[in-house]
């Protein structure tokens, strides 16, 4: 299942490099993106969410002379990722499919290629082929910036190369470093289950550490983020924000906690108060902005933070919180990106001064947009609620200083995007443009519509996401060692 699931958007590349018609090529690539949809909900569907370890495992002999295997399985965590990988790549050929008109067949098969890339990245079993698909998807997103991207694309492509270039080398000293003290050997469940020295665990997951936290971002490896989702097309930015951010956090989740314990306690004082940090300092950013895609690029940097926050407070509570918060963020995220991109497609501006009174020529997009907004912030009843509350729950066993903290970021968010809706969706036109405005079409509404679904049943009724991820995150806190943090450091935590 999970290596068709693989192949079918290369397949879907292959195909499209013998059609002439560009209707036709994006006909393919949504066909091929909705068939991986599929598969993805087969998989959900036949996944026994009551076992802790690996399932649908697939291992073939690749190259026996360095103990390097094709292996991949889903666990409770993974399988969730991949459901939100599948999802969104659909809706980025939907939001393409008249915003792209140069280079159909080369941007449609950078959308396959990436998913692809990703498939690999969140089931992978061994470090070799992790690292060869962690590698893969930059190069898509680099062509997407640089090739479709805005004014500023040149250098927003190549910081983002030099970036994610820099957290690769680091990962494949940690994943050598792993190779080479772990056995010689690449399996991911294997080296698992291995102990390893303080010292090696101080220095490995130092390395391991940085790479994912500059693919995050974490706060202050965040800065190439706004310009990276600036520049981007809307499908670019969506798949960047939506899925590319998250592999950062499983990294932490599929490597650090359970191959360092050690280490992921004693870095874990530091990295919860920077997390704090980048709840908060992004959204004092957010709230500077002009650009409406800055400050939903802005606003990632926080709503990451809370993801850090809650793996690294190291419970049950914490950690489900988290990685709900990565499939809820990807959700919201990726909306508002949606919806930044229709006006886009109708302006060719961003400015948050060029709109206003929209809910009058556009009051379907208004409503939408506005069901998104709150929605980012944390509003009871939309998903985003469950996954913070989730994260301060776990957090409020360890420090109530950082939970208070925490809970001034989501005031700031609030802040934001209140603001920002009544800049741009109430009051009068700011320009003449404005107030002839066509609202959203079916293919734009179909576009949307699938989000909001989301965002109010995950929000009503989490529980069958929270059953996925229950075991495995149980099983990956056993392996922590039930750790309490809180009172081996009672003088970090207040």
């Amino acid at each position: 299942m999970i290596s068709w699931m693989i192949v079918v958007p290369f397949l879907g590349i292959i195909v499209m490099a013998f059609v002439r018609d560009e209707e036709w090529i994006r006909r393919v690539a949504f066909g091929t993106t909705m068939i991986e949809f599929g598969l993805a909900l087969v998989l959900w569907k036949s996944f026994d969410s009551t076992k802790q370890g690996m399932q649908f495992v697939e291992r073939v002999e690749w190259m026996p002379t360095f103990n390097i295997q094709y292996a991949v399985g889903v666990d409770g965590i993974s399988i969730l990722m991949v459901l939100l990988t599948t999802l969104l790549c659909p809706l980025c050929i939907l939001c393409s499919w008249s915003a792209i008109t140069t280079r159909v067949r080369a941007f449609m098969s950078l959308i396959l290629l990436v998913e692809g890339a990703m498939l690999v990245v969140f089931t992978a079993l061994d470090l070799f082929l992790f690292f060869m698909l962690w590698e893969l998807t930059m190069i898509p997103m680099y062509f997407m910036i640089i090739l479709w991207g805005g004014p500023n694309r040149i250098a927003a492509g190549i910081k983002f190369v030099l970036y994610s270039l820099t957290g690769s080398l680091l990962l494949l000293l940690g994943i050598l470093g792993l190779y080479l003290e772990g056995g010689q050997t690449y399996d991911m469940l294997v080296l698992s289950e291995q102990t390893y020295s303080s010292k090696t665990q101080f220095w490995l997951f130092l390395a391991l550490f940085l790479a994912f936290a500059i693919k995050m971002p974490m706060v202050p490896f965040h800065t190439w983020l706004p310009d990276a989702h600036s520049e981007a097309p809307t499908a670019g930015s969506v798949v960047l924000a939506g899925v590319l951010l998250k592999m950062g956090g499983y990294g932490f989740l599929r490597f650090c906690l359970p191959m360092f314990p050690e280490a992921s306690m004693l870095f874990a004082p530091y990295i919860l108060w920077l997390s704090v940090l980048a709840i908060i300092y992004g959204g004092y950013m957010a709230l500077a902005q002009s650009d409406l895609k800055k400050l939903v690029a802005y606003s990632s940097v926080s709503h990451m933070g809370f993801v850090t926050l809650g793996i690294f407070v190291f419970n049950s509570q914490g950690i489900q919180g988290a990685i709900l918060q990565m499939f809820n963020h990807g959700i919201t995220t990726a909306a508002l990106f949606l919806c930044v991109g229709q006006l886009y497609d109708r302006t060719h501006s961003r400015a948050i001064s060029d709109y206003g009174g929209l809910h009058k020529p556009m009051p379907k997009f208004v409503a939408l947009f506005f069901l998104f907004s709150v929605a980012a912030f944390g509003l009871p009843g939309t998903c985003n609620f469950i996954g913070e509350f989730l994260v301060l729950v776990g957090t409020s066993y360890i420090s109530f200083a950082m939970v208070l903290l925490s809970m001034g970021g989501i005031v700031l968010a609030a802040a934001y995007m209140l603001w920002m809706l009544q800049k741009v969706a109430l009051g009068e036109a700011n320009t003449k443009a404005v107030e002839g405005l066509p609202d959203l079409s079916n293919r734009e509404l179909a576009t949307v519509i699938p989000l909001a679904i989301l965002v109010l049943w995950i929000g009503l009724y989490p529980g069958p996401l929270m059953e996925m991820m229950d075991a495995s995150v149980t099983h990956l806190v056993s392996q922590m060692g039930e750790v309490q943090i809180a009172q081996s450091y009672p003088a970090v935590y207040p």
